[in-house]
């Protein structure tokens, strides 16, 4: 009964994360009629500050949201992680479905897309947040996976230490045009200032990316798969001990 009722709220946060991908891209559906009526490509359109923050506000609600079903969701620290991490996950992946039936958009993973705003504008093919996305419902799976068949899960400080530093590194992949533009454009010192900054905006609406760090990204989950390797050999150590 036990896993009957585990493996149903895993049905259910799916069932939510996938109406909440859709839902997303409903509304993206909405800003592109805005503000890219004839089809969203870079540069970026210049949107008015309270759009863009507006916007940015919505990001941190959504994230607020799936960590607070989450923490609903799970009765202890890892069954939490497990279900953001498949929550998250599957929002994203289907956020990508969803633009895609109602836009038929992207034309193929590599398109290039924005992926979020907070601190800065992500940016990547459409690929690299996918595998992202599909990399932290399998991390999901296998912990939930050990906590069915070993009562346990043990992720140390090494594990941890890949985890975070994969995780950091994909990111730096995603902020990192944008971030060398607030650089050497000199707008660090009115970063907060960046939505109404005149000389900022005129950079970005002329600026298209056109290289992805495939290097940095392929390293990232390298050290992630790894602390996966980590985490699996700990928890059945640890469980054959007992």
């Amino acid at each position: 009964m036990q896993n009957a009722l585990s493996y149903r709220k895993f049905l259910w946060l799916g069932v939510f994360a996938v109406a909440m991908g859709i839902l997303e891209a409903i509304v993206v559906v909405y800003l592109r009629e805005l503000y890219y009526p004839s089809g969203f490509d870079f540069p970026l359109t210049p949107i008015p500050e309270k759009i863009l923050l507006t916007e940015m506000l919505r990001e941190a609600c959504t994230i607020i949201m799936l960590v607070a079903i989450a923490a609903v969701a799970g009765k202890n620290f890892y069954m939490r992680f497990s279900y953001f991490l498949f929550i998250f996950g599957m929002w994203d992946i289907f956020y990508y479905i969803g633009l895609k039936l109602l836009l038929d958009w992207p034309a193929s993973v590599f398109t290039w897309d924005i992926l979020f705003l907070i601190p800065v504008a992500w940016t990547g093919p459409v690929l690299a947040p996918v595998i992202s996305a599909l990399t932290m419902v399998f991390l999901s799976l296998l912990i939930f996976y050990l906590l069915k068949n070993y009562h346990t899960v043990k992720i140390g400080l090494k594990a941890w230490s890949f985890l975070l530093l994969g995780a950091f590194v994909i990111f730096c992949t995603f902020i990192w045009d944008y971030s060398r533009i607030i650089i050497e454009g000199g707008f660090l010192p009115k970063f907060f200032e960046l939505a109404v900054n005149q000389d900022f905006q005129r950079v970005i609406s002329g600026y298209t990316p056109a290289e992805y760090n495939w290097q940095f990204f392929a390293l990232g989950e390298a050290l992630i798969i790894s602390a996966f390797v980590l985490i699996f050999k700990a928890s059945r150590g640890l469980k054959s001990k007992t």
